[in-house]
């Protein structure tokens, strides 16, 4: 089964396309420019975004919506997370988030399929801590800071092995045990 993906984000293209593989799902990229709702409501910004992304197509496809949930600011920023990290970026976010009391943070990808009758949404994550440092390839955002529960690496020294455990990883299972019951129906 073919499938496009929305994004122009090579390492979210490369990610989905590494798990969606196996399961017999291939991944076609798309790069469109959509404008983004900014908001902190990741649900409303992955359905809005599929729906325009799907009325520029005319096909079915999905995109998909990660972001970073920082307990210290009660959630923030959520949706958002791209403009914060284009404004804070590895270095401030350690210095400010990654020492002291509550460095924890949950990342949540959020994937959109639209069918061309419904928008589908599926959702992963995966708890963690803020890294007191950037450690390894700063290449794909916050990855160098981002160390997941029960590990002592960041994602970005994990390589491959994020894969394996990240919230996109979850998300894209959920989204493909979808695709495979919709086509045995």
């Amino acid at each position: 089964m073919k499938i496009r993906f929305l994004s122009k984000n090579p390492h979210k293209i490369a990610e989905a396309t590494t798990i969606l593989g196996p399961t017999g799902v291939e991944v076609i990229p798309v790069s469109l420019a959509i404008d983004e709702l900014q908001s902190s409501d990741t649900e409303w910004i992955v359905r809005d975004k599929a729906l325009r992304a799907f009325e520029k197509l005319g096909h079915p496809l999905f995109i998909e919506q990660t972001g970073l949930f920082l307990s210290r600011l009660h959630g923030f920023p959520g949706g958002l997370t791209q403009v914060f990290w284009d404004t804070v970026k590895a270095d401030r976010m350690c210095e400010v988030f990654g020492s002291g009391v509550d460095t924890g943070v949950v990342a949540r990808t959020r994937i959109g399929y639209c069918d061309g009758r419904r928008v589908h949404q599926f959702e992963g994550e995966i708890a963690g801590n803020i890294a007191p440092e950037p450690r390894g390839d700063r290449a794909f955002q916050w990855d160098c800071v981002f160390i997941p529960e029960g590990h002592d690496q960041t994602f970005a020294e994990m390589g491959e092995r994020k894969n394996e455990i990240s919230m996109r990883r979850r998300a894209l299972d959920a989204f493909a045990r979808y695709l495979k019951e919709a086509s045995d129906v």
